[in-house]
């Protein structure tokens, strides 16, 4: 199970960065800010996983 939630954290980054970047190509602030937000949210995935890994061994 840790294996999928790291896999969607990082498919979650991916998605928030090609979000902001599409959005700032075509000057639509509003979805560039969801991208940043999303890219966020997988960063802190990222980070609660790691954390796991750590208490886990």
């Amino acid at each position: 199970m840790a294996g999928n939630q790291k896999a969607k954290a990082k498919a979650e980054q991916a998605k928030g960065k090609v979000k902001e970047t599409a959005a700032r190509a075509v000057g639509n602030e509003s979805k560039e800010a969801e991208g940043r937000m999303e890219g966020a949210r997988g960063d802190a995935r990222q980070a609660k996983e790691k954390i796991k890994d750590v208490f886990k061994h």
